[in-house]
């Protein structure tokens, strides 16, 4: 079974939930947000994006996003791949390759080989980490 992992929502979204959550609480159902309170929302769209900030507090997306003024979304932060795996039509096939490797800190490996054993790539990316300490 494939179940995704939720982020924690970020406490300034998290308060601004609560005072919707009261807010709706005390009107009829389908009224129009007060005007601070979008512009409470388009605020920390610019820091956290439209989807994040919509989603948790059951916002229209379109309709924050059209409030932002055609600002783009803030940048999604890059997450890391945490396991690459590389598939060859069948063993052997491979002659030379080349794969080139870039830490968060900026520091680059490079593999060229060319036959059909492969390097120890456990050793060489374990050398690889513990010199970018």
């Amino acid at each position: 079974m494939n179940k995704k992992i939720a982020s924690p929502i970020p406490e300034p979204i998290v308060r601004l939930q609560q005072r919707l959550d009261e807010l709706r609480s005390t009107r009829p159902h389908r009224t129009k947000l007060p005007e601070a309170v979008w512009q409470s929302a388009v605020d920390l769209a610019l820091e956290y994006g439209v989807y994040s900030v919509a989603h948790p507090l059951g916002l229209d997306y379109t309709q924050l996003k059209k409030r932002l003024g055609g600002v783009v979304d803030a940048p999604r932060q890059s997450v890391a791949p945490a396991f690459v795996e590389l598939i060859g039509s069948h063993p052997g096939a491979m002659s030379e390759c080349l794969i080139e490797f870039e830490s968060s800190v900026g520091g680059k490996m490079r593999i060229q080989w060319k036959g059909s054993a492969a390097p120890d790539w456990i050793s060489l990316l374990r050398v690889w980490r513990e010199s970018e300490r």
